[in-house]
């Protein structure tokens, strides 16, 4: 699905996202999901991945089923009670115009990058901050 060159640079994203907040982002790639909805799919990758466990409740997933030509954005609870209404739909669309192009890398890094923004603004890095979740991409 990525190159191990487009993986690092989707972790590099996350990363750089993550400097500047208490956040955490993660992405789960996988070729297809059987017939389910993508947002359902993606809050169950979510709990799979036990992203519900940090401690300010401010994880984001970011979802692809690539053969299904399907993606969401799940965000946690703490996440979710501070941002614009509208953000996850406006992120979501600045996604798609990357998506329709075919750069499934940039589409990832400008959502990592917009979600890093709003988790900066309201999770602002703390001194004693430590990365909760793994940077890494999870495969399905």
């Amino acid at each position: 699905m990525l190159t191990e060159e487009q993986q690092k640079a989707v972790i590099g994203a996350i990363r750089e996202a993550e400097k500047n907040t208490s956040g955490e982002i993660r992405v789960h790639l996988e070729s297809a999901s059987a017939d389910i909805d993508a947002l359902d799919r993606a809050r169950q990758v979510f709990v799979k991945l036990e992203m519900y466990k940090t401690a300010d409740r401010n994880a984001v997933l970011f979802y692809l089923a690539e053969d299904a030509r399907r993606f969401a954005i799940w965000g946690d609870d703490g996440i979710n009670r501070v941002v614009p209404l509208d953000f996850w739909d406006s992120t979501r669309d600045a996604m798609k115009i990357h998506l329709r192009d075919g750069d499934l890398v940039q589409a990832l890094c400008t959502g990592i990058r917009m979600a890093g923004e709003q988790l900066k603004t309201y999770f602002p890095y703390q001194s004693d901050d430590v990365n909760e979740l793994p940077d890494d991409i999870s495969f399905g």
